[in-house]
């Protein structure tokens, strides 16, 4: 059995057992007990009435957080020809052609996201095993595999993230820092609801909506009421 610390089970006393909280309530309650030296990232966890293992019940897509992520990303950029200099001048911070695919099957995986143009794709194809664990092999789905390669840099600097359904049918998501506005974190997760939903399998059946909880890196998990979500004016 997991032993929790004694900061922990103290500031999980200041959560009200049973009780679904309004999203903004628990936004601020997890702000509020936050007692560590460092900003703790704040987490989605969402319970959802789809089971991966069929085709027409997988869940990935992307959505842009307004508020942004408070995380500095890292963009790799795969291409070739002008496109190049087309990333470079994007500010992508690692731009190559078949010389970084090559430093990539060495091992090298310093970045947050890796971007290609479709034109490259048979050349990356042999990364899959490599990118494919660590969630980095770009694909349409996700908005890594681009025509217009200065967009898509500028979209995933400015808050773009991709999310995913665990085998268990869960999503994970961070969508912001614990040092943002409680205003803006709830704005942050009402787009992140919104995507969600809009982008319901079609082979989902029943209830699609389970549960969601927030948590901080090392803080307890919050239940919240997803009906406070269906309406962003509802706070």
């Amino acid at each position: 059995m997991r032993r929790r610390s004694r900061r922990f089970l103290q500031i999980i006393k200041e959560v009200e057992q049973g009780l679904l909280y309004k999203p903004i309530d628990a936004i601020v309650l997890l702000q509020k007990i936050s007692n560590i030296k460092f900003i703790e990232t704040i987490e989605a966890h969402i319970a959802l009435g789809l089971d991966p293992k069929y085709a027409d019940q997988q869940l990935r897509s992307t959505v842009m957080l307004p508020k942004g992520t408070g995380k500095k990303i890292k963009v790799a950029v795969i291409t070739t020809g002008e496109k190049i200099s087309h990333a470079i001048a994007a500010k992508a911070d690692i731009v190559g052609h078949e010389d970084l695919v090559q430093e990539i099957m060495n091992g090298r995986l310093d970045f947050d996201k890796l971007i290609a143009t479709m034109d490259v794709m048979p050349l990356i194809a042999k990364l899959g095993k490599v990118l494919g664990p660590k969630g980095l092999m770009p694909s349409p789905k996700a908005g890594t595999v681009v025509t217009d390669i200065a967009g898509a840099i500028k979209e995933f600097k400015s808050g773009k993230l991709e999310y995913r359904v665990d085998r268990s049918g869960i999503l994970h998501v961070p969508f912001g820092k614990l040092n943002f506005s409680a205003l803006d974190l709830l704005l942050n997760l009402t787009s992140l609801y919104n995507s969600v939903d809009k982008n319901r399998p079609s082979g989902s059946k029943g209830k699609y909506w389970k549960s969601i909880y927030l948590s901080s890196t090392m803080g307890p998990s919050i239940p919240v009421d997803t009906n406070f979500l269906k309406d962003a004016s509802i706070l």
